[in-house]
């Protein structure tokens, strides 16, 4: 197999770390395996983040992703420990990530999580006529 699952998250610099602007991924695959039955959970997650010097590079993520696929684990910690691993690569000035698994038992399950740098004040909205 050419490549590997892996849990390192490579990052490039942030082209234009003087402004402030978003950068959208969206990830339909996700997969875990729930801790309780051992069968398999489906998300897709959904990251939004403000770089500040660093930004990460798709195909380690893709990799890193990939390396949850046969571990067991509750949503709400997937969710978080995921945040907290691209928040520690990159250290942006705001990162939310939304994980919306698919049904299980009837249930929808949608975890958000945020981080913000205490430093970072986001711009007022901007409304148009």
């Amino acid at each position: 197999m050419p490549s590997q699952p892996s849990k390192d998250l490579e990052t490039f610099d942030n082209p234009q770390p003087e402004r402030d602007y978003t950068i959208r991924i969206r990830v339909p695959e996700f997969t875990c395996l729930c801790p309780k039955t051992g069968q398999p959970d489906f998300a897709t997650l959904h990251l939004e983040y403000v770089p500040e010097y660093k930004c990460v590079e798709l195909k380690s993520l893709k990799l890193y992703v990939w390396a949850f696929r046969d571990q067991g684990a509750f949503h709400e910690a997937v969710t978080n420990r995921i945040l907290d691993d691209l928040v520690a690569a990159i250290q942006p000035r705001f990162m939310r990530l939304t994980a919306e698994f698919n049904v299980r038992g009837g249930i929808y399950t949608t975890v958000v999580a945020e981080h913000r740098a205490e430093h970072w004040q986001p711009a007022p909205p901007v409304t148009l006529p």
